[in-house]
């Protein structure tokens, strides 16, 4: 295991598994948040999150948590190993809206520094609520269209998703 993609709708646990796979692999965690807005919530231009995307993706090791459609198939063909957490709608927004609560008015450890966690409902209803209608189709796609020498995992609940984690322990313990 060297290089990881992670991929899933908000509040899958994407960041929160990257975190988790990077202590057991001592593999470097990359979060894609960061790239796609500066402090403030200032969203960067598609041009310069996509140029972040790639630089990041061009090191050596890595996992790498996050979506960015445009980037997709340069770091799918970098990866040896591929997660798509597809995890409930429901699941996914009570973790939202508990790390809403958790992290407010301050930055989360996978956010830009001076982005503090705030309640946005149209980030509830396009992000997690729109997720399906929106875009598990494509992520779908990305996974069913791997190439072979990727292992690929589809994780679709919290039990499957504590399964890949021992198996990988005890893989690197």
């Amino acid at each position: 295991m060297k290089r990881v993609m992670i991929i899933g709708g908000s509040g899958s646990g994407k960041s929160t598994l990257a975190r988790m796979l990077g202590v057991i692999t001592g593999l470097p965690v990359v979060h894609i948040d960061p790239m796609y807005y500066t402090s403030g919530w200032v969203q960067r231009a598609p041009e310069e999150t996509h140029a972040l995307v790639l630089k990041a993706a061009a090191q050596e090791r890595w996992i790498f948590d996050g979506n960015h459609s445009r980037s997709v198939s340069d770091r799918m063909a970098r990866v040896d190993h591929f997660i798509f957490l597809d995890i409930p709608t429901y699941l996914r927004l009570w973790r939202v809206l508990a790390r809403t609560i958790k992290y407010w008015g301050r930055p989360r450890p996978d956010m830009a520094e001076g982005c503090p966690e705030r309640f946005n409902w149209e980030f509830i209803a396009v992000w997690v609520g729109g997720y399906y209608r929106r875009s598990h189709a494509r992520d779908v796609a990305v996974l069913d269209g791997a190439p072979a020498h990727v292992k690929c995992y589809h994780l679709k609940s919290r039990r499957e998703v504590r399964q890949f984690l021992s198996d990988v322990v005890a893989e690197y313990g």
